[in-house]
């Protein structure tokens, strides 16, 4: 049993969505998760109001091994080796307990790693098994799994209270599961599951934002595999960043960023498996990041896809390499061109533009602005000096012009000169922050700083994302006058 705490790769969110695998096989409309830090141990509760266990379930339940991984199961089973229940448990607990009824019949079973007599699990019935629960049964059917002695819960940190200790991990959880259950939370195929934690309910994080007017998808694709087995694929181009707010964007780029989070996002009966590779088809890219892949298996191809016991990860098999490789370089090109044509301002204006266009006795010279604000700025800062001024010359002279007009006329070639990733922007706007309070008179004003940005070029070309961002530091961070 102690063995069993090292089953997997699992984290708080893993061992909890687990755990709520059951909750959704057991027909549960409701999951609650609860933590209740007491003294120098919290105590985890996870609560459905699914169909319960009989008493004789309940054990064969909490029975190590309790299945066999060939076996035949149901259509919508997300289970297969019988160790969930136990191992996501003890990953993150010494002390399992399972709390089941079906109307008036209530039974626990416990397995404590620090009291095991002979393989001898603890069981409970009756009105002992009801003092077990952390509030009064408000269904007629239900499931409570418990943990206690948490002791892989609360070891981050050395000076922190364990109040402390758990908010980064319960925020990252929560994070998770409305990645991996959101098509449930959302109601997709089916009735809608509902997931709260510490009071507060998900909301699901769609990963190809599909209802976004900007996403671009194709039909699904049945991709037959052995005999009547078939998986099921709809490839999705999420929008540029520059038609995001900020809020979107962090919602789709996560922790890790948008290109990390590139490629297949496989789904086993709607619950997500694995996302961001691409199995090593191809190489993760700038301009393949808005390219995700959706997946969807059957349960009956498990073992054809090597899906772990935690369910974080899996393998894709070699009879399907070929035929995914193909989409996938038929929706990166895809994403390559979002990148190329995001969209032009209708209303231009006078903008502040980085390049100049000199025309004079029939010869084309593009110059560098140096009346732009940030590059005025520059200059300001570094004096004016003679060795900024021969670098930009040096800059404007150097311009690959042959290879630039070679390269656009490749069919093959994905010729992109514009920033793709957030992050970079994110610095641009700041230099322009930086650039506009070199250059204001007076207090600073969100207002005139937003208004400044809007004539900024490259900033003004992805104005939806910019203004998010600029409104979020003013909140945030920036200390300016909301006028």
């Amino acid at each position: 049993m102690t063995t069993a705490r090292s089953f997997g790769n699992y984290d708080l969110a893993a061992a909890l969505a687990d755990i709520a695998d059951n909750s959704i096989q057991a027909g549960a409309a409701n999951v609650w998760i609860s933590f209740d830090p007491v003294d120098d141990d919290v105590t985890v509760r996870i609560r459905d109001d699914g169909r319960g266990m009989s008493y004789t379930e309940l054990v064969a339940a909490l029975r190590p091994a309790s299945r066999n991984p060939d076996e035949q199961r149901d259509i919508g089973d997300l289970g297969r080796f019988g160790w969930g229940l136990k191992s996501a448990s003890l990953s993150q607990a010494r002390v399992l307990t399972v709390v089941s009824w079906q109307g008036d019949e209530i039974n626990a079973g416990r397995w404590d790693i620090d009291d095991l007599d002979e393989w001898s699990m603890h069981v409970f019935r009756g009105p002992e098994a009801e003092a077990l629960l952390g509030n009064l049964r408000a269904s007629d059917c239900g499931t409570e799994v418990i943990w206690t002695r948490c002791d892989r819960l609360y070891d981050v940190g050395l000076n922190a209270t364990i109040d402390e200790r758990l908010n980064d991990k319960i925020s990252q959880a929560r994070k998770q599961l409305a990645l991996v259950f959101h098509r449930y939370l959302a109601g997709d195929g089916g009735s809608r599951l509902a997931i709260t934690v510490q009071g507060l309910p998900l909301e699901p994080a769609d990963p190809f934002l599909s209802s976004h007017p900007a996403t671009q998808s194709l039909d699904e694709e049945v991709l037959p595999v052995r005999g009547s087995e078939s998986i099921r694929v709809r490839p999705y181009v999420i929008p540029h960043f520059s038609k995001l707010t900020v809020e979107e964007r962090n919602r789709l780029g996560g922790p890790e960023g948008l290109v990390r989070n590139q490629g297949f996002y496989v789904y086993r009966n709607r619950r997500l498996i694995i996302f961001g590779t691409w199995f090593r088809l191809v190489p993760h890219g700038e301009l393949s990041q808005l390219t995700r892949i959706r997946v969807d298996l059957p349960n009956t191809l498990d073992t054809d896809w090597k899906i772990t016991l935690d369910k974080s990860d899996a393998q894709l098999p070699v009879n399907l390499r070929r035929r995914l490789r193909e989409v996938v370089q038929k929706f990166s090109r895809r994403s390559v061109g979002v990148h190329r044509h995001r969209g032009v301002d209708l209303e231009p204006g006078e903008k502040a533009q980085v390049w100049k266009r000199n025309v004079h006795s029939g010869r084309i010279r593009y110059q560098i602005n140096k009346q732009h604000p940030v590059i005025r700025q520059m200059l300001a800062q570094a004096g004016d000096s003679f060795v900024a001024l021969e670098a930009l010359k040096m800059i404007e002279a150097c311009v690959p012009v042959n290879n630039i007009a070679q390269d656009a006329h490749q069919v093959d070639v994905g010729l992109v000169q514009t920033i793709t990733d957030p992050i970079e922007f994110d610095s641009l706007i700041l230099a322009c922050w930086i650039a506009y309070l070199g250059q204001k008179s007076g207090s600073p004003s969100a207002k005139d700083f937003l208004a400044f940005a809007k004539r900024t070029e490259p900033i003004s070309g992805h104005w939806k994302y910019a203004e998010s961002y600029i409104k979020e530091k003013v909140e945030k961070e920036w200390s300016l006058n909301r006028e």
